[in-house]
């Protein structure tokens, strides 16, 4: 049931918008595209709307419209999959029935989700545990406020779409001949796991001890910075992984570990001048 009201905002900026219904929907939250589409008829018919309020007629029944709802939510959350499952009702309809029900869900289900803009590093996170998840994909998208498909396409940007996104086994064993080509398949996504994970440690180390941007390009560090990050990491990979990541030359590694941990020969030269600029300093605020 709409009031005036409702239904003439919705011709307005349904007319607005270049009679766009998805956009309409998406900003309203109401009504359905043939609600909307018989609204404006009647609006450009007669120049106005029926005062009061008008109810919808539908065509599906209390019960069709609970058994949808409950499928919905109780899989994934998926419109085109609950009107698959089904064969009914339109994706607008179900997103109206949704909202009817539920109306805290409104801003999660019409239209496309608001993108959410997170660090590579996080997405590097995500992907990790899509790839090994001990909870379903729609757990983690949840847990970040993220999408499933956008979850999924941040798998294909870091891994390739043919990198298959999970490494769960299961019980039932699939034939010899498919048994090769699955094992090949599960050992190339560990090889791109540990090089993503790699990745993201080593951008996170950046953060911590040299307080980079999560999206610093590593290669652009310098020689001293990247000694720091092989030590942090040694104990956790080996140290011809991370020098080759880093692309950095091993000599220039230990000597930079050396300076690093050896004494400082200019320390008593930098306190002796910290002394002198202290005293000058002194002086310029009091010259008496």
């Amino acid at each position: 049931m709409y009031s005036y009201e409702d239904r003439i905002r919705a011709v307005r900026l349904y007319t607005k918008l270049g009679k766009c219904t998805g956009a309409t929907i998406r900003q309203l939250g109401y009504p359905t595209k043939n609600a909307l589409k018989s609204w404006h008829r009647e609006y450009e018919q007669g120049g106005n709307l029926r005062v009061g309020h008008v109810r919808s007629r539908s065509k599906y029944s209390a019960e069709q419209k609970r058994v949808a709802v409950e499928h919905y939510l109780n899989h994934d959350r998926f419109l085109a999959g609950t009107r698959k499952a089904l064969g009914y009702p339109c994706r607008d309809t179900l997103a109206a029935w949704v909202h009817e029900l539920l109306p805290e869900t409104r801003r999660k289900v019409v239209g496309k989700a608001q993108a959410v803009l997170l660090p590579r590093e996080a997405k590097q996170a995500a992907v990790i545990e899509l790839c090994t998840r001990q909870v379903s994909a729609q757990t983690i998208a949840q847990k970040l406020g993220v999408t499933r498909p956008t979850l999924y396409k941040w798998k294909n940007q870091l891994l390739g779409r043919e990198v298959p996104t999970s490494m769960k086994r299961h019980n039932d064993p699939p034939p010899a001949p498919e048994r090769a080509e699955l094992e090949l398949q599960v050992e190339s996504l560990r090889r791109d796991i540990r090089q993503l994970q790699l990745e993201h440690d080593l951008l996170k180390k950046a953060n911590e001890l040299l307080k980079k941007d999560l999206g610093v390009d590593l290669q652009l560090l310098t020689n001293r910075e990247k000694a720091l990050l092989v030590d942090a990491l040694r104990q956790t990979y080996e140290l011809s992984v991370l020098i080759v990541e880093l692309d950095l030359a091993r000599s220039s590694y230990f000597y930079h570990q050396a300076r690093l941990r050896g004494p400082d020969k200019y320390a008593d030269a930098r306190l002796a001048m910290t002394d002198v600029f202290e005293l000058n300093r002194k002086r310029a605020v009091n010259p008496s």
